[in-house]
């Protein structure tokens, strides 16, 4: 249950910061800010309540909030595993620092700007609930909106296109009135790897210390 609170937790603070960056660029009107109706939409799809929303784009409005940056780090996990960390900070010095610690104290290293980054492509990623829409009726609608892969798993469908088709298929969704669970800009690897159980759990506790810093939104590796 801690485990399912502290999840929680973690994907509010990350939409708020999504919401603050949002309001900082284009204004706290969502009519006028595809980027802030996009982080509202991730927020209903992790159902963050409707007033935490509110304040968060209330505070990202006044001089008192924050000024977050977006930085991404790169760097490889133990066993060669690239990984890309993208984060949102209001301090870059102390950021890039506890980087560089998780990835020490976990048998990893820091890499330089573009060490990793060409083994990852920048994808739009879009999250539906499976029972939201016939994927018979709008699969060529998506398609001519610019999705480059549709995957149906277990409770969602999974729709993919390229970096420049993403504010195409938000424009779609909105158009339709579609419910998105999630709606992203994400690195996705070109290739993938395998390890053994015993290699691979090493790996995984790399990223999740990376993932649990609080200023981290994201974490990308080519693990299969």
């Amino acid at each position: 249950m801690f485990a399912r609170f502290d999840r929680m937790a973690k994907a509010f603070t990350r939409i708020g910061k999504e919401i603050s960056i949002a309001v900082r660029l284009a204004g706290p009107l969502p009519e006028n800010n595809p980027r802030l109706r996009m982080a509202i939409q991730n927020a209903k799809g992790a159902n963050m309540p409707k007033d935490r929303v509110e304040a968060a784009i209330k505070r990202a409005s006044s001089r008192e909030e924050k000024d977050f940056q977006e930085v991404t780090y790169e760097g490889y996990a133990p066993h060669g595993v690239p990984v890309l960390i993208e984060c949102a900070t209001d301090n870059p010095t102390r950021t890039v620092a506890n980087i560089r610690l998780h990835f020490s104290k976990k048998g990893g290293s820091m890499g330089n700007s573009g060490s990793v980054a060409f083994m990852f492509e920048r994808k739009g990623v879009f999250k539906f609930p499976k029972e939201s829409f016939s994927l018979d009726e709008l699969e060529l609608d998506l398609i001519d909106a610019g999705a480059e892969e549709i995957e149906q798993e277990a409770d969602e469908l999974v729709v993919y296109t390229k970096f420049n088709d993403f504010g195409n298929m938000q424009k779609f969704i909105e158009s339709r009135d579609l419910e998105v669970t999630s709606a992203e800009l994400q690195y996705i690897p070109t290739t993938t790897k395998e390890l053994p159980e015993a290699e691979l759990d090493e790996v995984m506790e790399c990223i999740t210390a990376l993932e649990e810093d609080d200023d981290v939104q994201s974490v990308y590796h080519n693990l299969a």
